[in-house]
């Protein structure tokens, strides 16, 4: 399971579980899936302060800003101020997306798209976790102490698998919102914003 943000898939919470092959396709664009993401980490922006960070025109990110909305993964943030000419927007859900590859997986078309999205995640992931490490020592050593990347050699069924992800996902829950009840309660002080990344699939050596 691929999931954008999301930390369950469990009935009462969760990521929106995406099973129809247009709105999958609306992510094989790697700049709707960069302007998702940075709109998911700012909650609130315009197309130019987009436009701004992506280095593309205003126009051109309104544009997939708009696609983005016709499929309902962001809509216009609502009692935003300004002049209102131009649209605040933000992501429908703040507990984002997923998908499963065997969802797609009846057609040459679906399997493409799959897999498409699921590379452009990753490679997404890895070029925000290589930013990191070349501006590193610009964070200084509190935050590069704590900084971590980890890997397990596990052996274990699909099903054990499948366990491991609720749990990982569940624990990443309770941090997320120990961190937005912090923010809300005025509690800033040395907090930043944290990409946590967890991967778990099947290798034969």
């Amino acid at each position: 399971m691929f999931h954008i943000y999301g930390v369950s898939m469990s009935p009462k919470h969760g990521p929106e579980r995406i099973t129809d092959l247009s709105r999958l396709k609306a992510f094989t664009n790697p700049l709707r899936m960069q302007l998702y993401r940075l709109l998911y980490a700012a909650g609130t922006a315009t197309a130019s302060q987009l436009a701004e960070q992506v280095d593309e025109t205003p126009s051109l990110v309104s544009y997939h800003l708009r696609k983005l909305a016709e499929h309902g993964f962001v809509t216009e943030a609502s009692g935003r101020g300004g002049d209102g000419r131009e649209r605040w927007w933000q992501v429908t859900s703040e507990e984002g997306w997923g998908f499963r590859d065997s969802d797609f997986a009846d057609t040459p078309e679906g399997a493409a798209a799959a897999g498409a999205v699921g590379r452009g995640i990753f490679e997404a992931r890895i070029a925000q976790y290589r930013t990191y490490l070349d501006q590193r020592s610009a964070w200084g050593k509190a935050w590069t102490d704590a900084a971590f990347s980890s890997e397990w050699m596990l052996e274990l069924t699909p099903a054990e698998l499948a366990e491991l992800d609720g749990e990982l996902q569940a624990l990443a829950r309770r941090w997320r919102e120990r961190g937005k009840a912090a923010r809300a309660a005025g509690d800033t002080e040395g907090r930043e914003r944290v990409s946590l990344h967890l991967y778990g699939f099947p290798f034969r050596p």
